[in-house]
């Protein structure tokens, strides 16, 4: 995989991730193999029926998303899941969560200065090629086909991180259920930056608005973010990255 330096972690973990967001956005990380304090009474029934490692990864996000919001002056306050399992955030904030085997991560922000947040961690390694057309479209198998054959696994691996980054972005906003082929993502990997753009229209989004990112590989992890602007319909064409 061709990367730049600023693609790559910095060592300090926590900053490499903060550093995918703008300013206005509080980043925790967690271990999703400690013990975290209870779920809320809100929250508990999301997991009522879970296994251990699912409360644990519950706990370890929820954890996370709770420090998040003290670190902006907020109150801890509980985070339930609706119908969709998707996380349902207090009135006055936005937010993601990702976790993997090794790493939790929550992302919060204000609503009122950032309308959606978009958060995903994947383990660096090559996404199997037999997935490929369930998840990538014809121009972005095409890029990946010029890509030396050695990098190319990772690089549909960090395809599928930016889509779903993006689908956690949209979907307050829309309250839309995607399919991967209704995102194309456009990666520039000399700067870890991408753009996720919409092939059909949406709530908040006309065909062929787009979601700008960005990425770093730490500590054997892929790791996308995108933070939405405050008019998502308005931004479509204001800039793009090249596949070439």
């Amino acid at each position: 995989m061709s990367l730049h330096p600023g693609t790559l972690s910095t060592g300090c973990l926590e900053d490499d991730i903060a550093a995918l967001f703008a300013p206005a956005v509080s980043v925790v990380i967690t271990d999703p193999t400690d013990e975290h304090d209870a779920p809320f009474p809100e929250e508990a029934t999301t997991i009522a029926k879970a296994n251990d490692k699912r409360r644990r990864e519950f706990s370890a996000g929820r954890a996370a998303a709770r420090q998040a919001m003290q670190n902006m002056g907020l109150p801890a306050m509980a985070i339930p899941a609706d119908e969709t399992r998707a996380p349902v955030w207090p009135d006055t904030v936005t937010g993601s969560i990702s976790h993997n085997d090794h790493l939790c991560i929550a992302v919060v922000a204000e609503t009122c200065n950032v309308p959606g947040l978009g958060v995903d961690i994947e383990e660096a390694t090559p996404l199997d090629p037999d997935l490929y057309p369930e998840i990538c479209t014809l121009p972005e198998r095409a890029w990946l086909s010029l890509q030396a054959e050695e990098t190319r696994g990772l690089l549909a691996k960090l395809v599928f991180s930016a889509k779903e980054c993006a689908y956690k972005c949209q979907f307050p906003i829309s309250r839309t259920f995607l399919e991967f082929h209704d995102l194309e993502i456009t990666a520039d990997l000399e700067t870890g930056q991408f753009e996720a753009t919409f092939m059909r229209p949406v709530p908040g989004f006309e065909r062929r608005a787009r979601l700008y990112g960005r990425y770093v590989l730490a500590k054997g992890q892929i790791i996308t973010a995108i933070t939405a602007e405050q008019h998502p319909t308005l931004a479509a064409q204001r800039r793009r990255v090249s596949w070439w």
